[in-house]
């Protein structure tokens, strides 16, 4: 989209994240659906959008690392690592929820999966909004949408604001969600593989067991999730 016209679409989804309204925007991964991290009210929405329960809490896209322990605690190092290698990028972690705050994103039971994107307009809307609760911008079961337009068609109006900025990741490749590691308990543990690799991750984190809870040497399987698989399919619904 052209400067301007991406000016002005940042400022309407900012205006309608302040509104506690839902909101379809580009990521590295697939487009994803956007609310308030902090109004129940937005997360509810949000997943009444997408025809879900309260028992898949979306994850919460955040602008930059040092955002980490203001929405997090106890983090150990070894997810850290995984956090200064891969953020920006395809990884979410799953690690314990700050309980300071106030928020209310499903039944999380004390956690929270937090990302960073490496996408540049998701980067920008991040920067106005701070962080939003965000899952694949489609209906629970259906395939996840890679442009805004396909969003559309799913979402229709219960979504306010669409920022279209062409395919994601890019035409013609297949839609590869976030890979997911439980980072809440050592060893940490992929329970979904997506964008970043197992063998990526153990280069950083070399006693990071796999989804089968095998440790590197004993893998039974190092499959990523089927082409098309939308996050939906998975954990968390994690775009």
């Amino acid at each position: 989209m052209a400067d301007d016209e991406r000016t002005a679409g940042l400022a309407h989804a900012h205006r309608a994240i302040l509104e506690k309204k839902c909101v379809v925007f580009p990521t590295d991964t697939v487009y994803g659906i956007a609310a308030d991290a902090f109004s129940p009210q937005a997360v509810t929405m949000l997943l009444a959008s997408k025809g879900r329960s309260r028992a898949m809490p979306p994850p919460v896209l955040m602008p930059r690392l040092n955002a980490l322990d203001a929405l997090a605690t106890d983090v150990f190092p070894e997810a850290r690592q995984l956090a200064e290698a891969f953020w920006p990028g395809g990884l979410t972690l799953i690690l314990h929820a700050q309980p300071s705050l106030d928020w209310d994103l499903g039944d999380t039971k004390g956690t929270v999966a937090l990302r960073i994107p490496a996408d540049e307009v998701a980067q920008e809307l991040l920067t106005l909004t701070g962080p939003l609760a965000v899952s694949s911008a489609n209906r629970t079961g259906q395939p996840a949408a890679q442009t805004a337009a396909e969003a559309r068609d799913q979402l229709a109006e219960s979504v306010e604001v669409y920022l279209e900025d062409g395919f994601r990741p890019v035409e013609g490749a297949d839609a590869v969600p976030s890979t997911i590691v439980d980072a809440t308990s050592l060893p940490l543990r992929v329970v979904r593989q997506g964008a970043v690799s197992l063998e990526r991750l153990r280069e950083v984190v070399p006693g990071l067991l796999d989804t089968d809870g095998n440790a590197a040497g004993m893998d039974t399987s190092t499959s990523g999730p089927a082409a098309g698989e939308s996050a939906d399919d998975k954990v968390s619904g994690a775009e």
